[in-house]
């Protein structure tokens, strides 16, 4: 711990610099993203429950419909939350846009359509933790509190050149932290890590911070994660008239409750095989195999129309199969 309270991130001359420095590459080479327009604390909080386990490519486009559909809180607690799951389907972790959807109705009710305006009060809300509230928070309404997430952690032990405990990186965060530009500092962070920090393959030649860094690259690896399970499955695609075969998830299922899906077939069967693709869902990797069905069994599924699919809550395998298959 000596060498930690030693380091040079943790001193207040230096960390007045590094802020500085930072911004200053940020102000020049900051992305674009649409959630960056303005200070809206709605679109913020809807930027930042997207992003979390999910990367900002797999965000843009969703991250548009879904501001187009629900343009307002107001909008979105008085939607039905098979239309938000539906425009939040293909981002997948649906827990995400259930607590969403609560916490905007939350807003509605109970703060009369104003979100909490510091960090305190919108820990309050479903599905905000310490991280989401802080950046809300900074970005929305210029809070002098500090984010951190996983591109964050990484910044700052390689900065420090040590591995960090969890409460030690928040305290370093909050000691860099430029008070003056909050948001703009806490998204610097974040963008360091995600586009020159990065995991795998640091680009330190490249890096703006270099000067301050202990690491210069990555450090030891942390224990290895889990490795990917493999899995085959068999998924029956029936068509009549317009319509396409679903089944819905019991309500009570742990995973996905209440989302569409084609009916699932416990091992192949004498069906026409139509499309092959693979999936993943956490730690498991899908060969999904997609059979063509003229005559399913009995009481399987409902008939659902072709032009309602769009509207309805797909799991993200079933709306990438509808896709494969130029359904959607």
């Amino acid at each position: 711990m000596k060498a930690i309270a030693e380091s040079q991130l943790l001193n207040n001359a230096k960390a007045h610099a590094f802020a500085r420095s930072l911004l200053a590459w940020y102000d020049q080479h900051a992305r674009k993203l649409p959630w960056r327009e303005d200070q809206d604390p709605y679109r913020v909080w809807v930027s930042e429950i997207m992003l979390q386990q999910t990367r900002v490519a797999a965000v843009l486009e969703h991250y548009r419909r879904f501001l187009k559909k629900f343009p307002t809180v107001r909008k979105l607690a008085a939607a039905r939350e098979s239309s938000v799951l539906a425009a939040w389907s293909g981002l997948g972790y649906y827990r995400r846009a259930r607590m969403l959807h609560a916490a905007a109705k939350l807003v509605i009710n109970e703060y009369r359509g104003e979100f909490p305006s510091n960090s305190e009060g919108l820990r309050r809300l479903p599905g905000i933790g310490r991280y989401t509230a802080a950046a809300i928070a900074s970005i929305s309404y210029d809070e002098p509190v500090a984010v951190v997430d996983g591109n964050v952690e990484r910044v700052l032990e390689r900065m420090s050149g040590t591995r960090l405990t969890r409460e030690l990186t928040w305290s370093t965060a909050t000691n860099l932290l430029d008070s003056a530009r909050p948001g703009d500092f806490n998204q610097a962070m974040m963008e360091l890590g995600a586009t020159i920090c990065l995991p795998r393959q640091p680009q330190c030649l490249l890096c703006p911070m270099s000067g301050f860094c202990a690491a210069r690259g990555a450090l030891e690896t942390k224990p290895v994660t889990p490795r990917q399970r493999k899995r085959k499955v068999w998924f029956g695609l029936a068509r009549r008239d317009g319509h396409v075969l679903l089944v819905r998830r019991d309500q009570k299922e742990s995973l996905m409750p209440g989302m569409w899906e084609l009916p699932e077939f416990p091992a192949p069967s004498r069906a026409k095989p139509l499309l092959s693709l693979r999936h993943s869902i956490t730690v498991t990797d899908y060969q999904v195999e997609v059979m063509e069905v003229s005559t399913p069994e009995e009481g399987t599924g409902h008939w659902i129309a072709r032009s309602r699919l769009a509207s309805l809550p797909l799991t993200g395998l079933a709306r990438k199969i509808l896709k494969r298959a130029e359904l959607l």
